[in-house]
């Protein structure tokens, strides 16, 4: 999830196998019994973690040891990051909540620093909020493919957002075969343990290290697959669960195919729904003279077949168009500046009769050319590679893909034509890059309905582009006990901008209180609302 991520670089030494055995955390006791875990030690932030100066004594930082495989001692230890806000009243506490921001490959260790924007005061009151960067990402021993920058672009330097020819589908599907390779050369044996199950079975050791008897957890976008993980992993070990922008585990883990084609149909509907609400908004949505969908189709028309050349030089092609469109449709406060840049653009490619094409500038496009860090390309050219390779080595663990390589041009060609916009470039990512994946496969698969003893909050927006509503549903009838919050709102997730949705989760978070069945939550704001 965008808006909540907070981006975490470096590395964290990985502990040789030798010494592994004796510092494993429940590593059997010489009695035979289960040792009780290790506590987490905690310490003052050091100056990476930009900690609040007017709050500073509230927070604090720790590393605690994994194992790499939990089922294997030999295999090593790895060093997981944490941050920790503490309890406004700390005299009151039930004890830690647990956050995971998504991805997957989203560093979590600095969200509590965000959580006066996330939570009510209650929940500040009564909990120490926990961030930590999943195993292989952020600072908890990234997971690194390539150990040059070099490598990395020359890599990458084929690859084109959305494949269209015959040369770059065969650059696209090499790319990915090559990343693949070099991931088998470099990331070591980490790259087999990346996948959710792992991540469920670290944050179980976390919450012990802790001293709390049953987990409290708040996890968004991907975040939500953890929590559906750990849900039937340790059924009895849930105390209170809230799950934002919800995939749908059963779906995600046996048909990777499935599910993406379906990602990209809820891209789609919220397009849908953007340029609608855009019409009925004149004159405040900028794009909403004329048919905004017969606007952004010709736009994305013309675009496929010339890219638009701004006078400094900025490209802009048809990749980089749906790219800057689905970024926008993450947060409802993107959509008047997406209008602007989209009726400007517009401009260009179909100037009004008796005009020549209207100049714009990459400045007047903010919304749509304003890049977005990613955390596994961005780097610094001529430096030393400090990316992480997460988002693969998770998904493609997690994800079942049956399908072989030579079909995807016969499958993006399909997805396209139902889901124009963003059908193909959904394609080429999972569904092209996990066939020829290196990395690990195995992961926990279901069953997915073991009942704990209080419900889940399951939370869907109606128009979430990445994680549809209809996966929400599917994840509360799918978990063993669930109640869904359904709330009349655009973006991807909805903690921290919807006042009523807040103060239900932190009624049922303090207290226990389920919200009411059937309510229909709205947001604090709508977009394009009259002031």
């Amino acid at each position: 999830m965008r808006k909540l991520r907070r981006a975490a670089k470096g590395s964290v030494a990985l502990v040789g196998a030798l010494v592994a055995g004796a510092a494993l955390a429940g590593a059997p006791a010489a009695s035979g019994e289960v040792a009780a875990p290790p506590t987490v030690s905690w310490g003052q932030c050091g100056p990476e973690v930009s900690v609040p100066a007017d709050s500073a004594s509230k927070y604090s930082c720790a590393t605690y040891r994994v194992p790499i495989d939990h089922d294997n001692a030999a295999l090593g230890t790895i060093d997981l990051t944490l941050l920790r806000r503490a309890a406004d009243k700390p005299k009151e506490k039930i004890g830690s909540l647990f956050l995971n921001p998504g991805g997957p490959g989203g560093p979590g260790r600095d969200l509590p620093l965000a959580a006066e924007h996330i939570f009510e005061p209650a929940v500040l009151d009564r909990f120490d909020i926990v961030g930590f960067d999943p195993r292989g990402v952020g600072e908890s021993n990234p997971l690194r493919c390539f150990t040059t920058t070099e490598d990395a672009s020359e890599v990458h330097a084929r690859m084109v957002p959305v494949p269209r020819t015959r040369q770059e589908i065969s650059d696209a599907l090499s790319t990915y075969r090559d990343y693949g390779d070099f991931c088998a050369r470099n990331a070591g044996s980490l790259l087999q343990h990346m996948s959710t199950e792992d991540v469920a079975r670290d944050l179980d050791l976390l919450r012990g290290a802790v001293g709390d008897a049953t987990l409290n957890y708040v996890g968004f976008s991907y975040g939500t697959m953890l929590g559906a993980v750990y849900t039937n992993l340790f059924p009895g070990k849930v105390r209170t669960m809230v799950l934002d922008g919800n995939v749908d585990p059963a779906l995600r883990t046996s048909n990777g195919l499935r599910y993406d084609r379906e990602r990209a149909q809820g891209f789609e509907a919220a397009l849908d729904a953007f340029l609608t609400r855009c019409a009925e908004s004149r004159p405040r949505c900028a794009f909403g003279d004329g048919d905004p969908r017969r606007k952004l189709d010709e736009l994305a028309a013309s675009l496929r077949d010339k890219p638009v050349t701004l006078p400094d030089g900025t490209r802009i092609d048809f990749g980089s168009f749906v790219s800057g469109v689905g970024g926008a449709l993450y947060a409802p406060a993107a959509f008047p500046g997406l209008a602007e840049d989209l009726q400007e653009l517009y401009g260009v490619v179909r100037p009004p009769e008796g005009s020549g094409p209207k100049t714009v500038r990459a400045g007047d496009l903010d919304t749509l050319l304003d890049p977005v860090a990613n955390v596994r390309h961005d780097v610094r050219p001529d430096s030393a590679y400090t990316s992480d390779d997460s988002y693969f080595a998770v998904n493609c663990a997690d994800k079942r893909f049956r399908h072989d390589s030579g079909r995807l041009p016969e499958i993006a060609a399909e997805w396209e034509r139902e889901s124009p916009l963003f059908g193909r470039y959904q394609a080429f990512a999972d569904p092209a890059a996990c066939p020829l994946w290196t990395g690990g496969t195995e992961s926990y698969r279901g069953p997915w309905n073991k009942p704990t003893e209080n419900p889940v909050l399951v939370i869907g927006n109606y128009y979430d582009p990445a994680t549809r509503y209809e996966y929400a549903k599917r994840m509360a009838d799918e978990l063993g006990f669930a109640r869904l919050m359904s709330v009349n709102a655009f973006g991807h997730c909805i903690l921290g901008d919807a006042g009523s949705v807040d103060r239900a989760v932190a009624d049922y978070l303090v207290n226990l209180t389920v919200p009411p069945a059937e309510k229909v939550y709205q947001p604090d704001k709508q977009p394009f609302a009259a002031e």
